[in-house]
């Protein structure tokens, strides 16, 4: 536990120092104040195009940013040998993982934050305030993208060799999971029996984070009717009020499961040198 909570407070000062974490809080503080311009005709209350729209470009650059600063730490690890020389300390690999993940989750949840309540504050003063449900969620779904996604940046981080090959891989990620996701979704099930398309679509959903976390607050948002019959088992389930804490549940399994396989990653290229 020590030990975790050094390589997090390790990870949280590099982190701070890091150029590239300035570069996307200036990014996303630009990218929350274009947001609030959207609305600056509109006052912005559950599901609409205004809201689908605003949505939508949280899922491009969020996901985008997470992958480059995760997979980017991991990587620098072995480049500039730090991982060789911490490895020599008796500290566990789980430790260092999990330090890692948190050190990170801290930096990129505060750059939301800071981005987030740079709006809140300048809509407050202007007078054009988001509605405070869906301001709320628009925040939760920005952290659900960044702590999901940071798994993933651990992993690409785990399997490449260098920097150039993990934005090489963090990008092929992004473009699939958020760009050609529809039409990777729509040609998978298109050629499967119909039988399997339900259980295959919601199998599909839950090994992307962008999709699983995109779902879940489009239909708290009010917009699960247009989503199609094919989600109405989502609708149903999200909107009881134990949906919440069911998705909070399935979040943590999928970091769980995801920590799990970096750390074997780890553990095998420690035991083999």
């Amino acid at each position: 536990m020590v030990d975790m909570l050094l390589v997090a407070k390790r990870e949280v000062r590099m982190g701070f120092r890091n150029p590239w974490a300035y570069s996307f809080l200036i990014l996303f503080c630009t990218f929350s104040l274009s947001l609030l311009l959207i609305d600056s005709q509109n006052f912005v209350q559950g599901y609409s195009g205004t809201t689908g729209s605003m949505l939508n470009l949280i899922l491009y650059l969020l996901p985008l940013m997470t992958l480059f600063l995760g997979s980017f730490s991991l990587t620098s690890e072995k480049e500039e040998g730090s991982w060789q020389l911490l490895s020599t300390y008796p500290i566990g690999t789980m430790s260092f993982i999990v330090g890692k993940y948190l050190g990170l989750s801290v930096v990129l949840i505060t750059i939301v934050a800071f981005g987030y309540g740079l709006m809140g504050l300048i809509s407050g003063v202007i007078g054009s305030a988001l509605n405070v449900i869906t301001y709320l969620l628009f925040l939760a779904f920005s952290c659900g993208l960044v702590l999901l996604f940071l798994t993933i940046a651990l992993f690409i981080g785990s399997i490449s060799k260098n920097r150039w090959q993990a934005l090489t891989i963090s990008v092929s990620v992004w473009f699939f999971a958020v760009i050609g996701w529809p039409t990777l979704l729509l040609a998978i099930l298109g050629i499967v029996p119909f039988l399997w398309v339900k259980p295959l679509l919601v199998v599909l959903t839950f090994i992307n984070p962008a999709e699983l976390v995109r779902l879940f607050v489009v239909i708290k948002l009010g917009g699960g009717s247009v989503l199609g019959p094919e989600y109405y088992q989502w609708v149903t389930w999200v909107q009881q009020p134990s949906g919440s804490w069911i998705f909070l549940t399935i979040c943590l399994l999928w970091i769980t499961c995801s920590v799990l396989v970096v750390y074997g990653i780890w553990e095998r290229g420690r035991s083999h040198g």
